[in-house]
């Protein structure tokens, strides 16, 4: 296997004799790993600079590779899984040993439960020197093997190679997720730098002294550093479903009356284009409730789109379909599916197929295999049957119903402020048909799902399953970058704008202008919500109404302050922002809402 060709390698490298020292060369290991990005078509690494991987930021801008720098490591991170999402290849950030690879954590969880392929590349203390006191030198490995589907820390030039080639196939393999490589700061640098840092006082003695390399030394990673290696990309490994289960499932969809598709963000993964599931799902017709990353794949108006009333159509389907969609708190741990229903569950990775089968819900056919895909086979099983019209009808009728009662709670006055569902149907009418949505919040953010509608497949962000504040600046400038042309929205309420908010000046920098529509309150409304009739005090959940428009200016965007005095002229508000952020100005909409009873009841926990 590679794990054991690379400590047999190891192993002879421990004997490594001074000829094969390239110790004239002036090359260094940042450029091989510069060069295995490229070979892997990865277009921008995201970081927060830092001496320990500075090679590696320089040789990537030297062969072509975008270096974006950002105001926060976790920000690195969220961009990056951004740009994996919407791009269907990896997404890379490097960042610097010890505090910078700490600062991380948050989002590479979050990566791993949003099932992101990232590379997070670390800086690292010496090889020389870990274990000694050094600077920024922690046990980085243990940190991360928890949250990452591989990891590993380089020892030599000669590894880099390989090991990084592995890395980037298993991050895209199976279920998605990020991965972990970290480089000791002698194995990025060039030799004659780390000899002149890290060499030992004195010469070795004697004959077997002078003939090899010993263990501590400054030659010892650049034993045979630059024979020739291959950089192409290994295999990516799929799951999917058999033929025969395929079968099966077309039998059971063909003889229901009244079923339902679920799809989740797996459903969006390479190698199916989203166009392709779309096209798939349109010539099924079966009604479909669609969530995280899947939120658009119908368009903004479809008549398969059913965006209320999940519950209710759950109690009378008698034929579910889980493609991609776990049955976590999200769908209250399965209780929501009707135990008479059939239910088709596919999913890459079986610990989520099988998630709470054993108390509240069980499949009638259970496929460890990829959502995207299955869903063309089965249409193409189907060709020819539609889903029954009056169900769809039916279920069309309770959307239409539930999105007049939201309208009018559109048009209530508030006690002070502008009412939110207002401010958010003004911004639904004029967001342009090429938009990226990015949710960032919690209360305000809430609402804005029932109310925005993403035009087309991959144009909505969130978080994911781990539920994740402070991700807008990130993903908003991974998505920017990737679809420089798409008008970028980031949807935030003012407590999670605090997270990233500083990302106004990389958006400045980088020339990335985005639209930034923050709901202000004064307040953690969805916590408050329950803590004050629950435990009786608002502790800890008031904030104030502040200028967060100043805030965007002095990082040199735009800010605008919205309150009810600007009630009749939002529509004019929200253009110029529009031609605004298309001049190149990155743009914040500070607006001032008050408070409604529309997501009563919605749960924080």
């Amino acid at each position: 296997g590679f794990l054991s060709f690379l400590e047999l390698e190891q192993k002879l490298l421990f004997f490594c004799f001074p000829s094969q020292t390239e110790t004239k060369s002036s090359r260094y290991g940042g450029e091989r790993v510069a060069e295995v990005l490229q070979a892997h078509g990865v277009k921008f690494v995201f970081t927060l600079v830092g001496g320990h991987i500075s090679p590696i930021l320089v040789a990537c801008e030297k062969i072509g590779i975008r270096i974006v720098d950002t105001r926060h490591e976790a920000t690195a991170v969220f961009a990056a899984d951004a740009v994996a999402r919407l791009s269907g290849t990896i997404g890379v950030a490097a960042v610097t040993a010890g505090p910078g690879l700490t600062n991380t954590v948050t989002a590479v969880k979050n990566a791993q439960m949003a099932e992101s392929p990232v590379l997070l590349i670390g800086g690292a203390a010496a090889t020389l020197l870990q274990g000694r006191g050094a600077l920024q030198d922690i046990d980085q490995m243990s940190l991360f093997k928890p949250l990452c589907k591989f990891c590993a820390s380089v020892r030599t030039v000669r590894e880099i190679v390989p090991v990084l080639r592995k890395a980037l196939a298993i991050a895209q393999s199976g279920t998605p997720g990020p991965v972990f490589v970290e480089f000791p700061i002698d194995t990025l640098y060039p030799f004659h730098l780390v000899e002149r840092e890290f060499a030992a006082k004195g010469s070795p003695k004697g004959l077997v002294g002078n003939a090899i390399v010993p263990p501590q030394s400054p030659e010892k990673p650049f034993c045979w550093a630059w024979e020739p290696r291959i950089l192409s990309p290994l295999p990516v490994r799929i799951p999917h479903a058999t033929d025969h289960q395929v079968q099966q499932c077309a039998e059971l969809v063909s003889r229901a009356k009244k079923p339902v598709i679920l799809l989740g963000s797996q459903a969006t993964l390479p190698p199916t284009p989203v166009d392709h599931i779309r096209t798939a799902l349109e010539s099924m017709g079966i009604p479909c409730f669609l969530g995280g990353m899947a939120r658009g794949m119908l368009g903004r108006d479809s008549p398969l789109h059913i965006r209320q009333n999940r519950r209710d159509a759950l109690k009378e389907a008698d034929l579910v379909v889980l493609a991609g969609t776990v049955c976590d708190f999200r769908m209250n741990y399965g209780r929501v599916l009707n135990r008479r229903s059939k239910i088709i569950a596919v999913n890459r990775d079986k610990k989520q197929l099988l998630k709470n089968t054993d108390m509240f819900w069980k499949p009638t056919i259970a496929i460890q295999g990829d959502a995207g895909s299955f869903l063309l086979r089965l249409s193409k099983g189907l060709a020819g049957h539609r889903c029954p019209e009056d169900w769809l009808q039916s279920l069309k009728e309770g959307d239409i119903t539930k999105e007049r009662a939201n309208r009018a709670k559109a048009v209530e006055k508030t006690e002070q402020h502008l009412n939110p569902l207002n401010v958010l149907h003004h911004v639904e009418d004029l967001m342009d048909e090429d938009s990226i949505i990015v949710a960032d919040g919690g209360d305000f953010v809430g609402s804005a799902a029932y109310i925005l509608r993403p035009r087309g497949p991959l144009c909505w962000l969130d978080p994911g399953a781990f539920g994740t504040l402070g991700v807008g600046g990130g993903f908003a400038l991974g998505a920017k970058l990737c679809r420089p042309q798409s008008e970028v929205w980031i949807i935030y309420g003012d407590g999670s704008l605090g997270f990233s908010v500083a990302e106004f000046d990389t958006f400045t920098r980088h020339k990335t202008p985005v639209i930034a529509l923050v709901g202000n309150d004064a307040c953690w409304s969805q916590i408050s919500r329950e803590q004050v009739p629950i435990l009786g005090s608002n502790v800890a959940c008031g904030l104030a109404f502040t200028d967060y428009h100043i805030v965007a200016d002095g990082y040199g965007g735009k800010g605008i302050l919205i309150g009810r005095e600007d009630e009749a002229s939002l529509d004019e508000i929200i253009r110029k922002a529009q031609q605004e952020a298309q001049q190149g100005k990155a743009m914040l909409l500070n607006v001032l809402i008050g408070k409604t009873n529309f997501r009563q009841g919605s749960i924080s926990v």
